[in-house]
C-alpha cells in the first residue's frame, strides 16, 4: 500500500486517491485540423516507461484536487509531488540512473522497454503470434 503525500492534505492512503494517466501531455493547438490517426493517438497512446514517470493524481476522497507526481514504475518509490501547471522537477543523478532501461531481456519472456517479449521472432508480437501476412487485413489507417 502507498502512503501518498497530498499537497493539500498531507499523508494519506493510496485507496484516497485515483491514478489520473500520464503528467504533462499537451492538448493539441489546432484540434480542428488533426487527422483521425493523429486523434487516436492524442487521445490513446501514452508512454509506457519502465523506471521514472510523470503521473496525474487526484485526491478524490479528500480536497478532490489534482496534482503530479513523479514515481518508478518498478519500484513505487514516490520521488516528487508537484502542483497542476508546474515543470517536471530534474532528478539527481543517482536517482536517474536507477531507473534506466535495459537495452537486452535477462530472461526468457521478460518485457523490455523497446517492445521485444524476449522471445525469438517479431519484436512487439507474444509468444508464438505469427507476423501479419498479406492475407492479415489491416485497416487504411495501419491500426
Amino acid at each position: 500500500m502507498l502512503l501518498i503525500s497530498c499537497p493539500n492534505c498531507g499523508p494519506r492512503d493510496e485507496t484516497e486517491f485515483h491514478y489520473g494517466g500520464q503528467a504533462h501531455v499537451a492538448y493539441p493547438e489546432t484540434p480542428n485540423d488533426l487527422t483521425d490517426r493523429e486523434w487516436a493517438e492524442y487521445l490513446f497512446y501514452r508512454e509506457n516507461t519502465k523506471g521514472t514517470f510523470a503521473e496525474r493524481w487526484v485526491h478524490s476522497t479528500g480536497c478532490r484536487q489534482w496534482f503530479n507526481m513523479l514515481r518508478d514504475t518498478v519500484s513505487y518509490e514516490i520521488h516528487s509531488i508537484y502542483g497542476m501547471g508546474q515543470p517536471r522537477p530534474e532528478l539527481q543523478a543517482s536517482a536517474a540512473s536507477a531507473g534506466t532501461s535495459k537495452s537486452e531481456p535477462t530472461q526468457p519472456g521478460e518485457f523490455t522497454q523497446a517492445g521485444d517479449f524476449g522471445q525469438a521472432g517479431e519484436p512487439g508480437l507474444a509468444p508464438g503470434a505469427s507476423s501479419p501476412t498479406a492475407t492479415t487485413p489491416i485497416s487504411s489507417e495501419g491500426v
